[in-house]
C-alpha cells in the first residue's frame, strides 16, 4: 500500500501559529472551514436533474464525502439549496418562499440548463434562470449536468464558504443585494 492509497480526506488547517500543543488563527477561517465541511442540502427538483442528483447522492459518486449526506427536506434545516430543473413561473414565489425560510448563511446552487437560464424551454411560462428571483452562488451547467459536475459544483461553493468573512452577512453590500431581490 503506497502513500497515495493511505492518504484520508481531510480539511487542511487554516493559516495560523502552532505549536507544540497549541494552534491560533483567525476566527473567520475557523467558521469558514467548519461552515465548508457541513453544508446540509435541500434538493429543489422539479426534472431529470433531480435524476442526477439521485446519482450523486447514491454509493458511487457519494456527496458524503464533503460533509452533505445529511438531506433537509426542511428549509429551516438547510443552507445550501440546489434547485435542479424547469422552474415555471408559477413555481417562482414558492421557490422564493423556500429561499426566504433558509436560515442565515444560506448559499444556493443552480444545477443544469433550465435553472441556469430557462434551457431550452424559452416559453412565456419558464423561468429564464432562478437569478431573476434569489440571488445565485454557483451555477453548474449541462442538460442533465453529469454527478462530477454537481459535486464541482459543491467544491467550488465550500471554497466560496471557506473564505467568506463571518461578517459579510450583515455588510451593506450584502443587504443591497438582498434589498435588489426584494428580500428583507
Amino acid at each position: 500500500m503506497n502513500d497515495s492509497s493511505k492518504k484520508i480526506n481531510t480539511a487542511d488547517a487554516p493559516e495560523g501559529y502552532s505549536g507544540e500543543g497549541f494552534f491560533a488563527t483567525k476566527l473567520d477561517s475557523v467558521v469558514g472551514l467548519a461552515r465548508a465541511n457541513s453544508l446540509w442540502p435541500l434538493p429543489f427538483a422539479t426534472s431529470c436533474c433531480g435524476i442526477e442528483f439521485m446519482a450523486t447522492m447514491a454509493s458511487h459518486y457519494d456527496v458524503a464525502r464533503f460533509g452533505s449526506e445529511r438531506m433537509s427536506f426542511s428549509p429551516r434545516q438547510a443552507d445550501m439549496l440546489l434547485v435542479m430543473g424547469t422552474i415555471a413561473k408559477k413555481m417562482a414565489p414558492i421557490l422564493r418562499q423556500v429561499y426566504e425560510q433558509m436560515a442565515e448563511p444560506r448559499w444556493v446552487i443552480s444545477v443544469g440548463a433550465c435553472a441556469c437560464s430557462g434551457g431550452i424551454f424559452d416559453t412565456y411560462s419558464v423561468l429564464q434562470g432562478i437569478d431573476k428571483v434569489i440571488p445565485v452562488d454557483v451555477y453548474v451547467p449541462g442538460c442533465p449536468p453529469r454527478p462530477e459536475q454537481i459535486l464541482d459544483g459543491i467544491l467550488r461553493l465550500q471554497d466560496l464558504v471557506k473564505t467568506e468573512s463571518v461578517r459579510r452577512r450583515s455588510s451593506p453590500e450584502y443587504q443591497e443585494l438582498l434589498a435588489s431581490y426584494n428580500i428583507t
